[in-house]
């Protein structure tokens, strides 16, 4: 057995969905380590109704049941940072499951401390990623925390076994679980997503019916929908002149790229243990905001900065992407990505188009785009004649070398 040993750990706190998996695992945890255990169950946008989750809970004996709403602060501390870097996994994966796992460890290890519980446990498999960002985080924030990660420990490995353990045990499954679809999801209020099972194969095409958060962009609105973004230091606040806060904003972006078809990917992404992965994502506000904050930083940002962000964007994503969200690395380009956002403020005017997002408009206060400087006719502060030096001196270093090739 790789985690705790029975008998060593006095109260376990569980993050707990009231699925299938992780039912089995709040029964095998009482009966393997034979302490009490503690759910956890994060409210983080999916969409789902969680009050099920607390009467399985007691319906199972547990004592002490937390269901948070952690949407305000999984937009504004997590979603909202990370967007600061436009961060892109392999230029493609908005990261939307990668972001929500520190904020479910962080409160997890808020419980255990709140509960006196000396240990914490998780549903994510030996195989994905999910273990490494859960584990990375209780360590990075209670350095002797007892882990306790069932897929890695019980015998139970496959569906068969789990519904066979649920019989045995009197778990009771609900009819949505026992036909459950022929993929695996992950949903939050930035994404949903798509693994496994009929997706494996990455040649075959999904059904267009698995889609719940987007119209396929074929039979979205044969007219464009036109939305304006405004930001403030480099985090969007109003929609369309509407004051939001953060999780509501985002919301109301899904719902507007939803419907315009933007949103969806099917990519094959490197997991960080190893193996590649075929994963379909649907996060249609993030793709929409993500363009829009393209288009308020070109505007605002120097050259210099900008560039340099986007040489530390694939570094930053890779790092959320392999549970680093804690680590000291990704704070110092966090650091660095918050200063350049101060004079990231303005408006962004957007096209939503049968899948598309293209921005039209961009307007700033604080913007240094100098139409004077720009513009093709006659002007008093650019003279064209101070080109001249400037290329020379470029070029200076391409003669001499070409003059050493003669």
């Amino acid at each position: 057995m790789a985690g705790p040993v029975p008998g060593e750990v006095n109260k376990i706190v569980l993050a707990y969905s009231g699925g299938l998996d992780t039912s089995v695992i709040l029964q095998w945890l009482k009966d393997t380590y034979r302490c009490e255990v503690v759910t956890f169950t994060a409210d983080l946008g999916q969409g789902e109704e969680l009050e099920p989750a607390r009467r399985k809970a007691e319906n199972a004996g547990v004592k002490e049941i937390y269901i948070d709403d952690l949407r305000e602060e999984f937009v504004r501390d997590f979603v909202f940072p990370m967007f600061r870097a436009n961060a892109l996994y392999e230029g493609v994966y908005l990261l939307g499951t990668s972001i929500a796992r520190p904020l479910i460890a962080k409160r997890q290890i808020e419980i255990a401390r709140e509960t006196g519980a000396d240990a914490v446990s998780h549903g994510a498999t030996g195989k994905g990623n999910d273990q490494v960002r859960f584990e990375l985080g209780y360590y990075a924030l209670e350095p002797d925390i007892k882990v306790i990660a069932p897929w890695r420990e019980w015998d139970l490995g496959s569906r068969t076994r789990l519904l066979d353990y649920a019989r045995e045990h009197q778990i009771p499954i609900s009819r949505d679980r026992i036909d459950e679809p022929p993929y695996s999801t992950d949903a939050n209020l930035l994404h949903i997503s798509y693994e496994g099972r009929a997706l494996e194969d990455p040649w075959i095409e999904p059904d267009e019916d698995m889609y719940t958060r987007s119209v396929a962009p074929e039979g979205a609105p044969e007219e464009p929908a036109y939305v304006e973004i405004d930001f403030e230091a480099g985090d969007p606040v109003a929609v369309d002149g509407e004051a939001l806060g953060p999780a509501a904003l985002l919301t109301r972006l899904n719902e507007l790229g939803g419907a315009n078809g933007i949103g969806r990917v099917d990519i094959v992404e490197n997991r960080y243990v190893g193996m590649k992965s075929r994963g379909i994502y649907e996060t249609p506000g993030g793709t929409v905001l993500i363009a829009a904050h393209r288009g308020i930083e070109s505007i605002t940002l120097d050259r210099g900065a900008a560039h340099l962000k986007d040489e530390l964007m694939p570094r930053y994503a890779e790092l959320v992407y392999n549970g680093f969200w804690f680590s000291p690395e990704r704070e110092m380009i966090q650091a660095a990505i918050d200063e350049s956002q101060k004079f990231v403020t303005g408006t962004v005017r957007l096209k939503l188009f049968k899948g598309s997002v293209s921005v039209v408009g961009r307007r700033s206060p604080v913007s240094l785009y100098s139409e004077q400087h720009v513009t093709f006719e006659a002007d008093s502060v650019y003279d064209q004649q101070d080109a001249e030096g400037f290329i020379r001196l470029n070029a200076l270093r391409l003669r001499l070398m070409n003059a050493r090739r003669a």
